[in-house]
């Protein structure tokens, strides 16, 4: 095809050769001017953050929510048996991570190579080092610092280390700290426009990354010494520190923003019930979000839940749909209550209530964790039982600890938030998840999402080096910060 078209270019430029100039009026001649060559920042920022929301909101529920044990799947779902190289209506993020990375790198080139739009680049630095965090957080070592050189050259590009992609330059920690040093010395007067997210507030997007930097501090903090800059951070106290301020956008009732989830025909909805690991746990607190997340089983007499196993086989295992819990009203018949979930107070404060239990802040952590408790029952619009925190949701609660608490309470929460419950459980081994009914991974739970098959098909020689550092791609391999 490229051939052709130069050889189509060779004749009618040979042709306008005869009566002037090959060169003479070139660009006008072939430029379409209905059809233009760039798009505009604004534009291409919205459509950025929503199409990364929408889309890992809708990977969470089908996917996420599953390796999560939120959620159990029928009829042959492979994925939810955790055959994770099998995806079914989700379970393959991986496109949305590098579609939504390479279009954000053209929003900050933009705003580099253009003094109109540098406004864009603080934004655009915090937005890479949160697409690249959920990425090497599923994968580990994944294509980075040459995956956005195809301009120049570079079209498979090796991976990187994880290590390397957050502590470098250039990298997850860099870019965030670089994204507040560039709004912080931007003082022109044009706006941020196209930003759901804050409205064009660019000391909200400081908080923003702030807020990113406590949580991928601790997410790291079992590998390197982050407690100076934690305290820093909770010091300065410039985070999300309430819901009004968290980086969310709001889903509608009507296309093409509402919930893809009530878009899908009611078979696809209906696929997804109640894992009974989630309802063992929040029956065990006596949690009233339950009745937010799930419906009560239609052939229940008494409103009562339930929960089935996650991962059966359907083919030996008969499901009555009616004896299970489907999803709440917020995710298929009201979606204008359901957000999309970039980052949280409540998640803050759970993760600086964690910090302060390891002794790596000075602070009270059981007045964080009971904040986070109180913001996460707001945010899912659910009033929480006056006694809530003396019964089994308490901080000290006989047979748990608090990091226990910490981190079911932050899982909880976490429903459709993208695959964060499950990082969270292979970071901290909670909640205890369930055996799962008809594995097809040995009985283990994952700890790491596979390269997906069109990396050995385009880029093999540097798939098979990480595909061998991996155990033959292996799904049972932990990332740098889960390594002993």
């Amino acid at each position: 095809m490229k051939t052709m078209k130069k050889a189509q270019l060779f004749l009618s430029c040979f042709a306008l050769l005869v009566l002037s100039s090959c060169t003479k009026d070139f660009e006008s001649i072939n430029t379409n001017p209905n059809a233009p060559n760039t798009v505009q920042p604004s534009l291409l920022l919205r459509q950025v953050i929503y199409d990364y929301g929408e889309q890992m909101s809708y990977e969470g529920f089908v996917a996420g929510d599953l390796l999560a044990q939120h959620r159990t799947a029928l009829d042959f779902n492979l994925f939810d048996r955790h055959a994770l190289k099998s995806p079914q209506l989700g379970g393959n993020p991986w496109p949305i991570f590098y579609t939504n990375l390479r279009d954000n790198q053209i929003i900050l080139n933009q705003s580099r190579s253009t003094p109109t739009y540098s406004v864009y680049e603080g934004p655009a630095l915090i937005l890479k080092a949160y697409f690249t965090a959920g990425l090497t957080d599923l994968f580990g070592d994944v294509p980075y610092f040459e995956a956005f050189n195809g301009g120049n050259g570079t079209v498979t590009p090796a991976y990187d280390t994880q290590e390397a992609i957050y502590l470098e330059p250039g990298g997850i920690l860099d870019n965030l700290d670089r994204g507040m040093e560039a709004i912080s010395n931007y003082n022109a007067a044009i706006p941020l426009e196209g930003d759901i997210l804050f409205d064009g507030n660019l000391n909200r997007w400081i908080q923003f990354a702030n807020a990113l930097k406590i949580k991928h501090l601790i997410r790291i903090s079992d590998k390197i010494d982050v407690s100076q800059e934690l305290q820093a951070l909770y010091t300065e106290g410039n985070y999300i520190a309430s819901n009004a301020d968290n980086a969310t956008f709001n889903f509608t009732n009507t296309d093409p923003n509402s919930f893809r989830l009530a878009q899908l025909r009611i078979g696809d909805f209906n696929n997804f019930v109640l894992s009974e690991t989630m309802e063992d746990i929040l029956s065990a607190l006596n949690d009233s979000r339950v009745n937010t997340f799930f419906k009560p089983f239609s052939n229940s007499t008494s409103n009562a839940f339930n929960g089935l196993i996650n991962g059966i086989d359907a083919s030996s295992t008969s499901i009555e749909l009616g004896n299970y819990s489907l999803a709440g009203a917020a995710f298929r018949d009201d979606t204008s209550v359901l957000d999309a979930n970039f980052i949280t107070a409540w998640e803050v404060h759970f993760a600086l209530a964690e910090a302060a239990d390891k002794g790596l802040i000075q602070a009270n952590a059981q007045e964080l964790y009971e904040l986070g408790v109180q913001q996460a029952f707001a945010y899912w619009q659910t009033e929480m039982p006056t006694d809530y925190l003396l019964g089994n949701a308490a901080f000290s609660a006989p047979g748990t600890t608090p990091l226990q608490q910490i981190i079911t309470q932050k899982w909880i929460a976490n429903l459709i938030n993208g695959y964060e419950g499950w990082v969270e459980y292979r970071r901290s081994g909670f909640p205890e998840f369930n055996p799962i009914s008809a594995s097809l991974n040995n009985d283990l739970i994952p700890i790491r999402m596979p390269y997906p098959a069109e990396e050995a098909a385009l880029n093999a020689e540097n798939y098979n080096e990480a595909a061998n550092a991996t155990n033959n791609n292996s799904i049972n391999i932990p990332v740098w910060w889960d390594e002993n």
